[in-house]
């Protein structure tokens, strides 16, 4: 399920499409038509992009990456599988386990994000999420939801949630209650396998399972704007077999940095976004 980066558009058609708008315009007079989003409001191009490493960093090979975010100079990192899933304050530079929390054997860790001083994570099947103080890791509340849990990320607004369908849910970060739902589309199709989630700037940054690319989203509308092609990161002894793939992704807002890593690699990335001509 490998999904490949879509071509861009030719420079013909992209003519066409400024020829169409000019002729609209000019039919329903100055002001009634924005160019920019009457683009935007059909199928909109969806941009390319390679990679460049900038740094790697050691990673516990033993750590099934399920959430990832970055918060003053530290990694935070949400582990998976029954019995060994956890939430860890990690040392960037080193990879060091500087703090962790244990999960119950019979809960499966999933997405991770931060609001305020508090982080919060969810679980695969169980429903249930945990509330912690981010500087103790002292759990504060537990809250539920229905169906399972994926990836999780906070906008300025909201918590948005994946369960492994094309939708994602916007949460009340204090009630937990679903105030809004998107479906994420690329070209019109739903794009489903949607996993883990990260804020980056007013973008949407997505995994889907079992591919080797990021989806970049409107998170209004749903839409795909953007796909980063991320294979080669690991040569293949590194990177070994199912389900040791691609998921995790962490913005550092404050230094401009971009992270990913996958479940049980040894390696953590920083990358930089190389846009295809």
């Amino acid at each position: 399920m490998n999904k490949l980066a879509e071509p861009t558009r030719t420079r013909r058609a992209r003519h066409g499409i400024r020829l169409c708008l000019v002729v609209l315009m000019l039919i329903m007079g100055p002001g009634r038509v924005d160019p920019i989003r009457a683009q935007s409001a059909g199928s909109p191009e969806i941009l390319t992009y390679g990679y460049r490493v900038i740094e790697s960093y050691p990673h516990d090979p033993d750590a099934f990456t399920q959430g990832l975010l970055v918060a003053d100079g530290d990694l935070y990192e949400s582990t998976g599988r029954l019995g060994e899933s956890s939430l860890r304050r990690v040392e960037l530079e080193s990879g060091k386990v500087k703090q962790i929390h244990h999960l119950a054997e019979d809960l499966f860790g999933e997405g991770l994000a931060r609001w305020e001083d508090r982080l919060i994570q969810i679980t695969y099947r169980a429903g249930l999420g945990f509330v912690y103080d981010r500087e103790s890791f002292r759990e504060i509340r537990r809250f539920r939801y229905t169906g399972e849990g994926w990836g999780l990320t906070s906008s300025d607004t909201h918590l948005i949630l994946s369960d492994g369908s094309a939708s994602l849910r916007f949460l009340d970060p204090v009630s937990f209650e679903v105030v809004q739902t998107v479906v994420v589309t690329e070209q019109g199709e739903p794009v489903d396998l949607l996993n883990e989630l990260e804020m980056v700037g007013d973008r949407l940054f997505a995994n889907v399972l079992f591919s080797e690319d990021l989806l970049i989203i409107d998170p209004v509308s749903g839409a795909v704007t953007g796909r980063v092609d991320l294979r080669g990161l690991l040569i293949p002894p590194e990177q070994g077999p199912l389900p040791n793939v691609l998921n995790g992704i962490a913005w550092d807002p404050e230094n401009d940095r971009l992270f990913v890593t996958g479940k049980l690699w040894p390696r953590l990335f920083e990358i930089e976004l190389i846009p295809n001509p």
